[in-house]
This record gives C-alpha cells, sequence and structure tokens, in this order.
C-alpha cells in the first residue's frame, strides 16, 4: 500500500456507505480464494463513527474482535470501539450460528449496510475477519454481496526445520501472523537434526547437530548457537493458539539423532551411523522416554497443543531384525504420547520398514512425504490418516540443487491439492487425507541460507498452498492473475520480512547527507534494490560500519581486512575492494535473492553470487554458498567519511 493510500484509508477506513447502485459485483480477490460468492450492487464504506458489533457477553468472541481491532490499528492508525448489543449502520457486526454446511472452521459473511459475519464457531469469525481485512487493504470500498466459506481441507500447514538452521522465535511469531492471516492452521516446529556428514571431513564428530529446545532433564543438550527456553516455547503456542494455528513439535527419533550422540556416544549406532539410535541399546529408550516425558507431563506441558511428532523419518532398513526393532519403537513411542493425553504423529516408513511387529494406527497421523517408505494406499487400508506432504511437489531445501529452491507455484497451482500424494490421486472428499503441508529442509549447514532468504521462498509458497488446501480445485482465477494480484496483499498486519518499501520502482529514501551515528525511520530494504551514494574518503578503522538493521551490517571497513563487505547470521562476506584513503568515488550497492553487486564510479565492478565449495578430489561433492543481502538502514556507524546523496532505490 502506497503512502497516499495509507494515509486516507487511516482517514476513511470508517466514511458513509455509498448510495451508488451499479451492477452485480464481482468476486473480492483474497486468498486463499472465496469458495462462494454472490455479489450484490453498490459498495460500502466503513467509517469512523463505526464499531465492532458482538453478542452479550461471548469472551470467546471478544477475543476475535480485539484482534481485529489491533490489526486495523496496525494497519490503519484506528481502533473501532467494541460494543455489545443492537448493531448500527457502518459496523462490523458478529453472531455465533449454527450451520453444519460451514463446518468447525466455515462462516458467512453479509456485506449490506454493515458488515455481518455469523459463524459456528470462533475460529471460523477469526477467518473471516482475515477475508474482510485482505479487502479492505486492497480498496477503501467493500463491495456489497454475501460470502459463504469454508476450507476444503482441515488441515493446512507448514513445516520448519530449526534444526539444523536456527529459526529465532521472533520469526516463528511472525510466521504464525502471517499464516493465520491465509488461513493455514498448523506449523510443524522440527526440533532436532543434522549435517551431512560428507561436508563435515566425513567425521561424526565434526557434522554439525543441533536440538533447539531447553532441557532440565538433560542440562547441555539444547544448541549452544541458538534454542528455545522452555517458557518461550509454551508462550509461542499460547500466541498460536489465538490465532487458531496449532504447533505440532517434532523431536525426530530414532534417526536424525546425531545432537543426542554428541550428548551422549553411547546411544549412537556403530552400525548404522551416529545419526542413529542403537536400538539394541536399552539406554537409548530410557533417554528417549525422559526426553519425551519432560516436555508433555504435568498441569501445563511445555508441548501443549493436542498432538506431539515423533519423528521416525529414514532410518536403515538394512536388515530384518533392525526393521522389526524400528517397528517396535514407532509402536512404543505412539503409545507413549498417548499416555500423556496427545494424539501421535509420525512420518511414514512402514513401507520402507516391512516387518511383523505390530504398529498402532488407530487415531494415529501419518506424514505422506514418499511413497516409496509409505504406501498412501497401503498406510490407508492400515488405518492411518494422512497428511499429504509429497516431497516431489512440496520440499523446499534452499541452494541444495536438489528438490526445489522454490516450489513451482504455477504448477501446483493449475494440477495439485492435497489428495494428490505424488501422483497417486485419491477419490475426492477421502477421509483418509486430512490435508496437506509444504516444508523448508535447511539440509546443507552453513550454505549462507539466512531466514529472510527462506521467507523470501515461503512467502508465494504460503499464497498458493493456502489456496489448494481451503479452495482445492475451484479456483477461478488464471494463475499469472493470481499470481500478480497476491502480491497487492501484505504479508500480515505489521509483518515485512520481504522489507519491500515500495510495490514499483521508486525513491524510498533520499539523504543528502548521511550522518555518523544517526538513526533513521527505516529498518532495512529487501530484494531488488539499488542503494547509492557518494564518498569523500578518509581513512576508517578496520570495522567501520555504514549502516546496520536488526539483521545484518554493511561495513564500509569491514573487521579483519578492511574491505567493502557486510555481515549477517554470523557470515562476513567482503568484495576484493576498498574505499580510497582519500579523495571523492561514488559507490552503489544492487541486491536481489541471488547476488549482491557493488558498483564504484558507474561500473559494475564484482558480484558476490552463489559460490560452490568442493568437498572431494573428484569434484562430485559440493555446497553451494549463498551471498544475498537484506540491505540495513535503521542506523548509522561512525565512520569518518563524509557520505552524501545517499539514495535508495526499490527496483
Amino acid at each position: 500500500m502506497n503512502l497516499f493510500k495509507l494515509l486516507l484509508c487511516s482517514l476513511l477506513f470508517f466514511l458513509p456507505e455509498s448510495n451508488h447502485a451499479i451492477e452485480k459485483n464481482a468476486k473480492p480477490f483474497v486468498v486463499p480464494e472465496l469458495r462462494q460468492w454472490q455479489g450484490g450492487e453498490g459498495q460500502m464504506l466503513l467509517t469512523n463513527a463505526s464499531r465492532v458489533v458482538i453478542p452479550r457477553g461471548n469472551d470467546s468472541l471478544r477475543q476475535v474482535a480485539q484482534m481485529l481491532v489491533d490489526d486495523v490499528n496496525i494497519m490503519w492508525k484506528h481502533k473501532p470501539e467494541i460494543v455489545e448489543g443492537k448493531s448500527q449502520m457502518g459496523d462490523v457486526v458478529f453472531a455465533v450460528k449454527k450451520d453444519k454446511t460451514l463446518g468447525a472452521e466455515g462462516y458467512e459473511m453479509n456485506i449490506t449496510d454493515r458488515v455481518t459475519i455469523t459463524a459456528p464457531t470462533c475460529q471460523g469469525a477469526y477467518w473471516a475477519t482475515r477475508t474482510l481485512l485482505q479487502m479492505s487493504e486492497q480498496a477503501l470500498a467493500l463491495p456489497r454481496g454475501k460470502i459463504r466459506d469454508w476450507p476444503a481441507y482441515r488441515l493446512r500447514g507448514f513445516m520448519m526445520d530449526c534444526g539444523r538452521k536456527y529459526i529465532p522465535m521472533s520469526y516463528l511469531h511472525k510466521l504464525v501472523k502471517v499464516m493465520s492471516y491465509y488461513k493455514m492452521n498448523t506449523l510443524q516446529v522440527h526440533l532436532n537434526d543434522n549435517g551431512f556428514k560428507v561436508f563435515f571431513d566425513d567425521d561424526w564428530d565434526k557434522t554439525y547437530a543441533a536440538f533447539r529446545l531447553e532441557s532440565e532433564t538433560y542440562p547441555g543438550l539444547a544448541a549452544r548457537d541458538g534454542h528455545y527456553t522452555k517458557r518461550e516455547f509454551i508462550d509461542f503456542q499460547k500466541e498460536a493458539e489465538k490465532r487458531f494455528v496449532e504447533i505440532i513439535p517434532e523431536i525426530d527419533v530414532p534417526a536424525h539423532t546425531l545432537a543426542f550422540a554428541h550428548y551422549r556416544p553411547s546411544l549412537g549406532s556403530k552400525d548404522y551411523g551416529m545419526d542413529h539410535f542403537d536400538l539394541f541399546n536399552p539406554d537409548v529408550y530410557t533417554f528417549v522416554d525422559g526426553l519425551f516425558k519432560e516436555y508433555l507431563e504435568g498441569d501445563e506441558p511445555v508441548f501443549r497443543g493436542p498432538r506431539v511428532h515423533i519423528g521416525t523419518d529414514e532410518y536403515s532398513n538394512k536388515d530384518q531384525k533392525v526393521v522389526e526393532k524400528f517397528r517396535y519403537f514407532t509402536d512404543r513411542y505412539i503409545r507413549y504420547v498417548e499416555s500423556f493425553g496427545k494424539q501421535a504423529v509420525f512420518w511414514g516408513s512402514l513401507t520402507h520398514a516391512k516387518g511383523e511387529t505390530p504398529v498402532k494406527a488407530e487415531n494415529v497421523w501419518i506424514g505422506a512425504w514418499y511413497n516409496g517408505y509409505a504406501d498412501p494406499i497401503e498406510m490407508k487400508k492400515l488405518g492411518y490418516k494422512m497428511i499429504s506432504i509429497p516431497d516431489d511437489y512440496l520440499y523446499v531445501v534452499p541452494a541444495a540443487g536438489y528438490y526445489h529452491d522454490y516450489l513451482q507455484t504455477d504448477s501446483l497451482y493449475l494440477k495439485w491439492e492435497p489428495r494428490n500424494v505424488n501422483g497417486l490421486v485419491f477419490e475426492k472428499g477421502d477421509p483418509a487425507i486430512l490435508g496437506g503441508m509444504f516444508a523448508v529442509w535447511n539440509d546443507h549447514c552453513g550454505n549462507g541460507i539466512t531466514v529472510k532468504d527462506i521467507h523470501h521462498r515461503l512467502m508465494p509458497a504460503i499464497h498458493t498452498l493456502s489456496t489448494k488446501c481451503w479452495t482445492a480445485e475451484d479456483t477461478s482465477l488464471p494463475f499469472a492473475d493470481f499470481d500478480k494480484r497476491r502480491l497487492s496483499l501484505s504479508e500480515a498486519p505489521g509483518v515485512n520480512e520481504l522489507a519491500i518499501l515500495s510495490r514499483k520502482p521508486a525513491v524510498v529514501m533520499e539523504q543528502g547527507r548521511l550522518r555518523p551515528n544517526t538513526r533513521y525511520g527505516l529498518e532495512e530494504i529487501g530484494y531488488n534494490y539499488r542503494v547509492s551514494f557518494e564518498v569523500n574518503a578518509k581513512p576508517e578503522q578496520l570495522g567501520t560500519e555504514l549502516l546496520r538493521s536488526g539483521h545484518a551490517v554493511f561495513y564500509l571497513s569491514d573487521p579483519i581486512s578492511g574491505l567493502i563487505g557486510f555481515a549477517r547470521e554470523g557470515y562476513l562476506y567482503t568484495f576484493s575492494h576498498a574505499l580510497p584513503q582519500s579523495g571523492i568515488c561514488r559507490i552503489a550497492i544492487e541486491g536481489d535473492n541471488q547476488a549482491t553487486r557493488l558498483y564504484l564510479n558507474g561500473k559494475l565492478v564484482e558480484e558476490l553470487n552463489t559460490r560452490r565449495f568442493w568437498y572431494d578430489k573428484e569434484g562430485k561433492k559440493s555446497m553451494a554458498q549463498v551471498r544475498t543481502l537484506v540491505f540495513p538502514l535503521r542506523h548509522t556507524g561512525r565512520f569518518a567519511s563524509e557520505i552524501t546523496h545517499f539514495k535508495v532505490e526499490q527496483q
């Protein structure tokens, strides 16, 4: 939204309705697409005098109304009053009404001389507010008409690998806001994992591994380079619950367990690798019991939600003896989780691990990710409910060179919905398919990918997957129209992780002179930017900063070599150029999601793009490293040079 529109919206968010009758209104664009729309005539403008009206004594609806008011205040600097009782023209009115056809998450919205939202549950009412906000941020006027909207699938979600890359809690909170804005209701948090030892001198002891949650049962287990305290993980889940997003915590056992073997080496398998538990060692079961018990027991367990994921992904099936032990392990921890009143979720591995040892299926959810590990037809016959998360379609592995760097959203939009599990298509409405998820796997530890880079991959996928899980095959827009119009929406109220400062090419900041040690109004600018300035150079000390944000630092003289460069998330990248000791030069930095470029005196002199590191003499094992930068703008450093003609452009 541009500045003029933002100011106008803050004044007119609640203006008198239009009396002009026009032709039937077209379906409003929102993500996910509305299931049903009956167009009326004319428009309605909400006004500063309008209120949010709720039934008397309904505290749950009051909470939904308050979240709407808070979001309106974030987006338009206006706080409508919440009242109980009768409504009047221009109000937003909430009501709870039974309607079996809408299910638990559906809602109806009537836009006349007021907005009337009715839903069977508060969750449905909350989803209606997301629709209302999306409509409002695209135009000052709401089209009159009637919406009936409900999800095609119960589960609409995403899985984040926090084990191989630390994802800060501050970002997870933003992610929940974004997901809920697009009616996605499930976030699986993958809490432990490890890198591939081929990238660490083929040495398990050197291979990166992490467990991301504080443990008092096993002090020192949580990763030192980033983990969540139990208190903040509890609070995170509480906040997600308010936005009707379920957090499914995952402890991945008995493979992907190198973090636990680093902590206690006797747990690792000498036969199948130290990233596998030795399933014939009784201490493994004592250890895993203690780990799950810490987070599941008590009046306020750390794992608050109804479901817990126990992993069981990619264990060796080298011999039948270990297959049977793996099946025993899986069944044991399904039942162990259930003993604490939770429902178990696990990765599908039972086709890969065929055997005689029974594994409980009743009331158990399975992640159907690869048909060779868990054949979906076989899993249905066994009685499992499936989350469709097919790897060929829905796995993002940033900069790895396999699966997807970015999801193929055009193909997904046109051809996929959750009942398609890696090409095996179930009947419409088959109760075995719960819904769909996509995943980000941070397989290549140390590849330069930042949270900003991950988020850049998430947004088009969230828009597309939310649509395909909610609207299924009933989409009406051509993909090109959908892909263009989705960009008119914000990420969520108060969230701009992409740091897009203008939807069109524009100068977004200009300073005649950039003063040292000064805070400016902007935090950062995201990809497809150009930052240019003129330097009257003077000698600078090592580590001299031009600008910093909460995410990154741009150096006039980096801390090690005195070169022009930048740092973010523990990575330091430098150009092979330094400032002159004296004299005037013109500098420009351009950045996108592929590279960061340096221009000196109008000439491109260097591009920091994706570079590749080789780990064997034959040149077969390599890892890419990304050198991108979301440019910092918040605060200048203590530089001696004179910086003038400073300009920031969104390209």
